[in-house]
């Protein structure tokens, strides 16, 4: 199966986007307003049958229900992302606070609650489409290294004392900018604005991000030496190890 590339030059390029929902209303709104702003639209409404497609035509981006029979969205989710990369925007219950930021740790790049705008999914569609092909970018430019880790923006690959990362795309963007502000304390609204592109959100989304980040890069991702907290402020990228 070959994943895209997408051009990050010509961000108008329709997506093809994966609609996964079992009611079939949602999926019908969802998708008339995903190409009436001129992406390609796909649907499923369960679990295998989004798998299905996604083997078929691997998409740009997959809309994802949480709740759906029988093989849930996060279920759905672990098995794309083993696939290969793709952004993954999650549908949730306005209460499924946990759920929600279980989806955020196994690699969803953004939550959007129901009952919601449809004009406001679209937006956060387009936004997670530019960091995507921003990030496929390969025009060759300088390497980021700093405390045992090195970091090819271009390549998009990065690696820690010789060990390749295996981090999703928001958390390589995540790592890539902390690498460029070292020593900076960053509010999470900083880093939702800069990062994810978002003027307003959930600023849980930002904590999460980077509880899992410290994951793969902090030898002791209890006592962070690298991503240190700035209690009041947000979080500083500290060059110098202990």
């Amino acid at each position: 199966m070959q994943n895209p590339h997408p051009d990050p030059h010509s961000v108008p390029r329709p997506a093809r986007i994966l609609v996964v929902d079992d009611d079939p209303t949602v999926a019908e709104v969802v998708t008339g307003y995903l190409e009436r702003a001129g992406h390609l639209v796909d649907r499923a409404a369960d679990g295998p049958e989004a798998l299905r497609r996604a083997a078929e035509r691997w998409p740009d981006l997959v809309v994802l229900d949480l709740m759906l029979p029988g093989m849930d969205g996060l279920e759905v989710c672990r098995e794309l992302r083993g696939r290969g990369p793709v952004p993954v925007i999650m549908l949730t219950a306005r209460g499924d606070e946990d759920d929600r930021i279980l989806g955020l740790e196994i690699g969803a790049d953004d939550y959007v609650t129901k009952p919601f705008s449809p004009r406001e999914l679209v937006l956060r569609v387009e936004s997670v489409l530019r960091r995507s092909r921003a990030g496929a970018d390969t025009r060759p430019g300088p390497l980021l290294a700093a405390a045992g880790i090195s970091m090819d923006p271009a390549a998009r690959r990065a690696t820690k004392d010789g060990s390749e990362l295996a981090l999703t795309l928001r958390e390589f963007d995540l790592l890539e900018y902390l690498l460029r502000h070292p020593g900076q304390a960053c509010s999470r609204e900083r880093l939702m604005h800069e990062v994810w592109g978002w003027e307003f959100g959930d600023l849980s989304t930002v904590t999460v991000h980077v509880r899992r980040l410290r994951g793969k890069i902090e030898s002791d991702p209890g006592a962070p030496a690298l991503i240190q907290t700035v209690w009041g402020v947000g979080y500083r990228f500290e060059v110098s190890e202990a």
